[in-house]
């Protein structure tokens, strides 16, 4: 170890003069921005480094358990084996919103054993390595709604962490830092290690009436409205007679009722962009794209979706464009079922159907696959990222109905969303890649992984095998802050272009400098200057939860045209045996016209009567209501 005054290294590989004095922004030598990358350190320590020292000749120790790489530049060690304790972060990698991720290991020194220390980084830590407040300290500042909301982000994570033998992880309450709406841990704990002091040594694992407890302990300070019920639910989960089920659904309609309790207000825009190295745009998106005349003003302010086609010129759009038309109308056919209920449809249950609509689709991109002789790299498919908000109807404090600000995003491929405030931005997705993959499996660390030839080789994708293989990605958030949210295709995500831009463009649109349809133009020309090497598709969300109605923006107008579909793709197209496209009036006349219609209304039947077989299946009381109401007699 080291006392002497540390220096980062630029990361450009070929930057002459490399070492820079701590606190500056760009290398003074090339003037490549210099990465400050806080790394929390944990582990068997055999001798605590002191502030202020460097370690192995690379780390510098700003905090007790936080160093800074001063060689982001270069790899992490990483040894053939790690231990156990380190499973845990790579099993729960899909949770990288809420969890901690392994950077690599600590070298080893004349006091440190190889592989003793490991190194986290998406932890909890601002700009300049300080932590996050703590759930405790930020409870008495945050709104009901917030407070509701902290709370069923922990008991979303306790099943996943609690299979892993880490639930003891959110019992400690320093342990649990808050960033705006969301909570972030700084470690995971093992559960046998935190319950090998118990003097209950038959305790395998923690329960929720210890997770009860912590949360008394914030609940005693709760803000008036959700006080009283937030402690009978605490009693509740005291009980080890009532399932962890019921405890979800309780939970949720306390948050969907503190949720409704102010307007929401959601505008959209989607644009896409061939890029300057392209000849087709294999991407799709909605709104804009497939705008039509017959679209509904309330789905346009609830649906957001945006498709990177797979296969080539010869089919990746059809893909895509086809996945975009299908999912529209099984959302509009979603919507309209959830505003007919009487009842509070579960987050379970819709996922449960967006998933379904997802399947239908996959199966009939598939199909056309099956049927035009497709086989490996020429069978067509799409990444998909889908946003859409469900406005359930709950009543308000005045007697008013609300919307419960429940916004569900799907995904499947490495099409991305992002939450971006004038404070942050969160990266909500995660990637089904083969570096995905391979940390999700335990036998790779992230940034080792990056470092394969196929690292970025996608894992699945809708249309490209069976709906029995698919498995997308649905997770549901709540509206509770102004802010944006963008959906992309990779032309616009590749490189870390969001991550180092997000700033500038979100505070042009949350101060009214940009509207929404010139930052989505301002995003698609970056994506083309800095990338360029694929298609773009953007679509935002400007989100307002704020009591002040703001003006509406300018409806903006698409930036593809037709004529950019190859002719192979033209003839696809008109080939499709499920959803077709009038090209043109001179290619179909009055018979096309009528087919499609008629595959919409078939579709629409398809799409609906898979939605209300699972409704019936999981909530059959409401389907009943629902039933007795349309039909009558029957």
């Amino acid at each position: 170890m080291s006392d002497s005054k540390p220096q980062l290294c630029c990361p450009n590989p070929s930057c002459t003069a490399p070492l820079n004095p701590l606190g500056t922004v760009a290398c003074a030598s090339c003037q490549t921005p210099l990465l400050y990358r806080y790394l929390w350190v944990v582990g068997q320590r055999l001798e605590l480094p002191s502030v202020g020292s460097q370690v192995a000749g690379r780390y510098y120790v700003t905090a007790p358990q936080v160093w800074l790489d001063t060689q982001p530049g270069l790899m992490p060690d990483v040894p053939l084996d790690w231990s156990d304790e380190v499973l845990p972060y790579l099993h729960l990698y899909p949770q990288r919103l809420h969890l901690p991720e392994v950077y690599g290991f600590c070298p080893p020194t004349d006091t440190i054993q190889e592989g003793s220390l490991f190194l986290l980084e998406n932890v909890p830590l601002d700009s300049k390595g300080n932590l996050l407040p703590t759930i405790a300290h930020g409870w008495s500042q945050a709104t009901a709604q917030r407070q509701v909301y902290w709370l069923w982000q922990l008991l979303q994570l306790w099943t996943p962490l609690l299979e892993q033998g880490v639930a003891s992880s959110l019992l400690a309450a320093d342990n649990i830092r808050v960033e705006g709406w969301r909570v972030r841990l700084c470690q995971l704990f093992s559960d046998a290690d935190v319950l090998a002091v118990s003097s209950e040594a038959s305790v395998l694992s923690p329960t929720l009436a210890d997770l009860a407890n912590r949360w008394l302990e914030w609940g005693a300070t709760a803000k008036s409205d959700i006080a009283e019920p937030l402690q009978a639910l605490c009693h509740l989960m005291r009980d080890p007679s009532v399932e962890l089920s019921t405890i979800v659904t309780q939970l949720n309609q306390l948050l969907l009722q503190q949720a409704a309790q102010l307007p929401l207000r959601v505008q959209i825009v989607g644009m896409t962009d061939t890029g300057p190295q392209r000849e087709h745009n294999e991407d799709a998106c909605y709104p804009i794209t497939l705008k039509s005349s017959g679209d509904s003003d309330a789905l346009t302010s609830r649906l957001a979706i945006v498709c990177d086609g797979i296969g080539g010129h010869e089919g990746g759009e059809v893909a895509s464009q086809t996945a975009v038309r299908s999912l529209t109308l099984q959302a509009q056919a979603l919507l309209a079922e959830v505003e007919a209920q009487t009842e509070l449809v579960s987050p379970e249950l819709l996922m449960q159907q967006l998933e379904a609509s997802v399947r239908v689709v996959n199966n009939l991109i598939a199909g056309q696959n099956d049927t035009q002789g497709r086989e490996d790299r020429r069978r067509m498919g799409t990444t998909l990222i889908m946003a859409l908000q469900v406005p359930q109807r709950l009543p308000t404090v005045d007697g008013t109905t609300g919307n419960g600000h429940e916004l569900y995003l799907v995904n499947v491929g490495d099409s991305r969303a992002y939450w971006m405030t004038a404070r942050y931005c969160h990266l909500l997705t995660v990637d089904d890649d083969v570096t995905t993959r391979e940390v999700r499996l335990g036998r790779s660390l992230y940034r080792e992984a990056l470092q394969r030839p196929d690292a970025g080789a996608l894992t699945q994708a809708i249309g490209t095998r069976d709906a029995e293989f698919l498995h997308p990605t649905i997770q549901r958030f709540i509206l509770e802050e102004d802010g944006v949210l963008l959906l992309c295709s990779d032309g616009l995500s590749d490189r870390g272009l969001i991550e180092a831009s997000w700033a500038e463009y979100t505070d042009a649109i949350l101060k009214g400098k940009h509207s929404l349809e010139l930052a989505a133009k301002n995003w698609l020309d970056l994506a083309n200057q800095k990338n360029g090497h694929d298609n773009t598709s953007v679509v935002l969300l400007r989100c307002h939860v704020s009591s002040v109605a703001e003006p509406s923006l300018p409806r903006p107008t698409s930036r593809r045209s037709e004529s950019e579909w190859s002719a192979a793709s033209r003839a696809l197209q008109q080939d499709e045996p499920a959803i077709a496209s009038s090209v043109s009036a001179s290619r179909g006349g009055r018979s096309r016209q009528l087919l499609l219609l008629g595959w919409v209304l078939a579709f629409l039947l398809v799409g609906s009567g898979i939605g209300l077989a699972v409704w019936s299946r999981l909530n059959p009381t409401g389907f009943q209501q629902f039933r007795e109401r349309v039909l009558p007699g029957m």
